[in-house]
């Protein structure tokens, strides 16, 4: 999947409607269609000296060296068991091209802008940290992830501001 010239979907209130759709543990998060680059299988990746644990590393997509956070580490999540492997969501966010390390890929949905809802206070603080948001679906709610947020908040988390 590989978004190079994907118009841009919006509402007139300014949110995209549509969401490329991931699982990290239990959680359903979603990422602007927009800002989704690729998905791409499981890569071989060069592990970070000194790098932030929720660095798990680089890996060269084409010959571009992206940096892969891993979104369970940043969740506060246990590990992946090892015996599977992680999908790689290529995201382009306002800093740069990362790949968000997640468990399962879903679909591209379409959502109703009167289904958004600011992001819930019982959400955890770190989680809620990385969200710009909820949209309130059938039968779970979408988190709307910030990939920005990702690379700053994570930051944060590690230096402990």
């Amino acid at each position: 999947m590989e978004h190079n010239s994907t118009p841009q979907v919006t509402s007139e209130s300014g949110l995209p409607s549509q969401y490329v759709t991931f699982r990290v543990s239990n959680l359903f998060f979603g990422i602007d269609v927009a800002q989704a680059k690729e998905i791409i299988r499981y890569q071989a990746m060069t592990p970070v000296p000194l790098a932030p644990t929720f660095v798990r590393g680089l890996i060269n997509l084409r010959g571009q060296i992206i940096t892969a956070i891993d979104l369970r580490s940043l969740l506060q999540f246990q590990e992946l068991a090892s015996d599977l492997r992680p999908m790689n969501v290529v995201v382009q966010t306002r800093e740069e091209v990362v790949s968000l390390l997640v468990d399962r890929v879903g679909d591209v949905i379409d959502v109703e802008q009167e289904w958004f809802e600011p992001t819930p206070e019982t959400i955890a603080p770190h989680v809620r940290a990385l969200l710009k948001g909820v949209f309130k679906l059938k039968k779970e709610l979408l988190l709307v992830l910030d990939g920005s947020a990702c690379i700053v908040g994570g930051s944060q988390e590690e230096s402990g501001l």
